[in-house]
């Protein structure tokens, strides 16, 4: 018969020496490897105190991973500032994959350079900001009819076409002048307030996505930011953008409606902290209030969606912040007279 015994102490405590078995006739087992020390961070570690625990949830740290240089191994501020600011590994999207047999009914084609950056610059948004989506809805009608009783003028005048995305630049650069942290970026411990607007434009091509910006687009005039937009789509379709046009934004808005988008969640272009989403403008059943009460009309709507970083921007300057878009957009007269 074995005899087993418990042992039963603190974490951190030195065991006491156990108790000599029984004798048996049977050989006793061998004993059992005492654990490791855990590693930092981890129960048996001593505790975070209040501000490195902060750090450490704000910057989505590993404790573990952590060597401290406190008093018995404790982390210390310099410890998770350190780790937190170094530069992490993201894996290559070269990095050879996992074996796998290929079908003959399949294709494999390597992604082009412009697609590897893409999709980094992407993972790196969702690993880096705390990113939150608000939407709301806007009338197009005044918009649609400002734009169909001047778009021949405009035209002939300006030699280009009026569209739907100079009111929208404009109507953003309102809406950034009232919460300046939406115009702001993240940088170390520091949030930077940008006083200017450089307001990049995604722009679908067959090699993927770009976005180049107008930069000082708050000076421009909307002959001048319709005929910026078109000169940056050409020269995307022609593969001809050079990275100084698409650097230095401060914010992003992106066009899905051509597509037929209906909704979607925008993802933040770095270091920016706010993109908007537009959508298709489709034609609705809404209440309206009118002479005789409520009553259902049709109109043309269309979805909005601001993602966000919440790390700076709260959800009351959000929403405040799609609302003064959708004033500009529902009455552009406002932004003729700066309202």
């Amino acid at each position: 018969m074995k005899v087993t015994q418990k042992l039963h102490y603190d974490a951190g405590e030195k065991p006491s020496a156990p108790a000599p078995a029984a004798a048996s006739s049977t050989p006793a087992p061998a004993p059992t490897p005492a654990p490791s020390a855990p590693a930092s961070g981890d129960a048996g570690s001593p505790p975070l105190s209040p501000a490195v625990r902060r750090i450490v949830d704000e910057n989505n740290l590993d404790p573990a991973s952590i060597t401290g240089t406190g008093k018995d191994g404790r982390l210390t501020k310099g410890d998770v500032l350190a780790a937190g600011t170094a530069p992490k590994a993201s894996p290559a999207l070269s990095a050879p994959p996992a074996p796998r047999s290929d079908d003959p009914r399949e294709e494999r084609v390597p992604m082009s350079r412009l697609r590897q950056v893409i999709a980094r610059r992407l993972k790196d948004a969702q690993n880096t900001a705390a990113m939150l989506t608000t939407f709301n809805e806007v009338d197009m009608s005044a918009v649609m009819a400002l734009r169909g009783e001047y778009k021949d003028s405009f035209e002939k005048r300006h030699g280009v076409k009026l569209g739907f995305m100079s009111f929208f630049v404009h109507a953003v650069i309102e809406a950034l002048k009232d919460y300046p942290a939406v115009n702001a970026e993240i940088h170390g411990n520091d949030i930077i307030y940008k006083n200017y607007y450089n307001i990049g434009v995604a722009v679908g091509t067959p090699q993927g996505l770009v976005v180049p910006v107008l930069r000082d687009a708050d000076q421009m005039s909307f002959a001048e930011t319709e005929a910026s937009i078109n000169s940056f789509g050409e020269k995307a379709r022609q593969g001809k953008l050079s990275m100084a046009d698409m650097s230095d934004g401060t914010f992003t808005i992106s066009n899905g409606g051509i597509y037929g988008s209906m909704l979607s969640t925008p993802i933040l272009n770095p270091p920016q902290s706010g993109i908007l989403g537009m959508h298709n403008i489709q034609k609705r059943a809404v209440v309206v209030s009118g002479k005789n009460g409520d009553e259902i009309v049709i109109k043309p709507m269309m979805y909005l969606a601001l993602s966000y970083d919440h790390r700076i921007i709260d959800g009351r300057e959000a929403v405040s912040f799609l609302v003064r878009v959708k004033q500009s957009l529902e009455d552009p007269r406002r932004l003729l007279i700066g309202l």
